[in-house]
C-alpha cells in the first residue's frame, strides 16, 4: 500500500512538472513574441486583448476582474471612441464585440468603474450632438494638437450602458475623470476658469474643489494607492511667446501635448512638485503599487516624436528606469488594484498597420 501511494506521489510530480515545463515553454513562445528582451525583467504571461483600431485607456474593475476601455474599432460598429467593458481573462475580443457601456452618441473618453464594479464613469459629448465632433484638421505649422471638445461632461452609467447621472453641467470641458481606490473623491480636468485645471468632487458629483491655479495645461490625474496623493502631467508655458501660443490654441478649443512634465501633490492639491524634467512629452503616469514609484510613457528619448516607451520614476524624482523598449508607441500603463498585472496600451504585434492594442501582463518587476 505504501509503495502505491509512493508511486502515485511519483507519478503525480512527473505530471505537475510536465504540465509546468510545458507551460513555461508556452509562456516564453509568447512572451518572446510580443516582448522584447529587456522587457522579461518586467512582464511575464502577456496576453493581447484587442485585435483592431484604437485602444486605449484602459482601467481595472475594484476586484481586477474586468476591464473598461475606450476604443473606435470599425468592426465593432463605431465611428470613434466609445467606451466598451471585459472580462479580461475570458472574452475573446478578437472574433467578439465586447460590451458597449457609453451611449454610441458623440465622443466619448476617460471611462473609469466606481465602488461596487456595476457603475462606470465617463467624459462624452453626446449632449453637444449625435454626431462624432470634428478631429481638428493638420495644421500647416506641423504642430501636433489635441482638441479640447467644449461639449464633453462627465457622466455615470449603469454595465448595460443606461446613465444613471451627469456629474458636470458647467460651459466648457469636462473630462478625465479617475476614481480614489478609497472610493470617496474623483479627480478631473475643467475648463471652467478659462484654462485647464484639476479639480475633486464627490463620487456623487457633489463638493467640487479645485486643486490647481498654473497657467498650463493640467490633466490626466491619478489617485495614489492609499488615495492620499496625485499623480498628473502638465504644460506650464513661461515665455511670453508660450503663453501667447497655448492661449491661442486654446481660444481655438486645442491644447499642444507635446511639452508635458510629471507633477506629484496632496490629494487636496497641496505641496506640488515638479518630478520630472526630461523635456518632449511625458504623460500617462500611473502609481505603482507602492505608492512610492511612477510608470509614464515618454518620448524624451526620440528625435522626431517616436517612439514612446514606459519608463518608471521614484516620487522624488530618483531612480529614472526604462521599463519598454518597443520602436514604436507604448503607453497608458495602468496597474491592477491587487499590483499583480499591468495592462498598457501599444502599437507592438499590429502587422505593420497603425492599430493601438491593449495588452495585459503580469508585473515582476518589484
Amino acid at each position: 500500500m505504501r509503495y502505491l501511494i509512493l508511486l502515485f506521489i511519483a507519478v503525480l510530480f512527473s505530471c505537475s512538472n510536465g504540465k509546468q515545463t510545458t507551460q513555461t515553454e508556452a509562456r516564453s513562445a509568447t512572451d518572446s513574441l510580443l516582448l522584447h528582451p529587456e522587457e522579461m525583467k518586467y512582464f511575464k504571461n502577456i496576453k493581447q486583448l484587442t485585435f483592431g483600431g484604437n485602444n486605449a485607456e484602459a482601467y481595472w474593475s475594484f476586484d481586477d476582474t474586468h476591464l473598461v476601455f475606450q476604443s473606435d474599432y470599425a468592426e465593432w460598429g463605431v465611428n470613434c471612441d466609445q467606451i466598451f467593458i471585459t472580462d479580461w481573462r475570458n472574452d475573446d475580443l478578437k472574433n467578439n464585440r465586447p460590451q458597449m457601456v457609453s451611449t454610441g452618441l458623440g465622443r466619448t473618453t476617460c471611462s473609469y468603474y466606481l465602488p461596487g464594479n456595476q457603475t462606470i464613469v465617463y467624459g462624452s459629448t453626446h449632449l453637444g450632438g449625435e454626431n462624432c465632433p470634428p478631429v481638428p484638421e493638420r495644421r500647416t505649422d506641423g504642430k501636433y494638437v489635441w482638441p479640447i471638445y467644449e461639449s464633453f461632461d462627465i457622466f455615470t452609467a449603469d454595465l448595460e450602458g443606461n446613465i444613471q447621472a451627469q456629474l458636470t453641467n458647467k460651459p466648457g470641458y469636462d473630462a478625465e475623470a479617475t476614481v480614489s481606490p478609497k472610493g470617496d473623491k474623483m479627480v478631473f480636468t475643467s475648463m471652467r476658469t478659462g484654462d485647464l485645471e484639476l479639480y475633486t468632487m464627490n463620487i456623487d458629483g457633489t463638493d467640487v474643489k479645485q486643486i490647481t491655479s498654473d497657467l498650463g495645461y493640467d490633466g490626466g490625474a491619478f489617485f495614489s494607492p492609499d488615495g492620499e496623493k496625485l499623480i498628473w502631467r502638465a504644460s506650464r508655458p513661461k515665455t511670453d511667446e508660450e503663453i501667447k501660443e497655448y492661449k491661442d490654441l486654446l481660444a481655438e478649443g486645442l491644447v499642444m501635448p507635446t511639452q508635458m512634465e510629471l507633477y506629484v501633490a496632496n490629494a487636496d492639491g497641496s505641496d506640488a512638485k515638479k518630478i520630472t524634467d526630461l523635456g518632449q512629452a511625458n504623460w500617462a503616469p500611473f502609481f505603482h503599487p507602492s505608492g512610492e514609484k511612477i510608470i509614464f510613457a515618454s518620448n524624451h528619448k526620440s528625435e522626431r516624436g517616436f517612439p514612446f516607451n514606459l519608463y518608471m520614476i521614484n516620487i522624488d524624482g530618483t531612480g529614472l528606469t526604462r521599463i519598454t523598449h518597443d520602436e514604436t508607441f507604448d503607453a497608458f500603463p495602468v496597474f491592477s488594484n491587487d499590483g499583480k498585472y499591468i495592462v498598457f496600451s501599444s502599437n507592438r504585434n499590429n502587422g505593420g498597420t497603425r492599430d493601438t492594442n491593449l495588452f495585459v501582463a503580469e508585473w515582476i518587476g518589484g
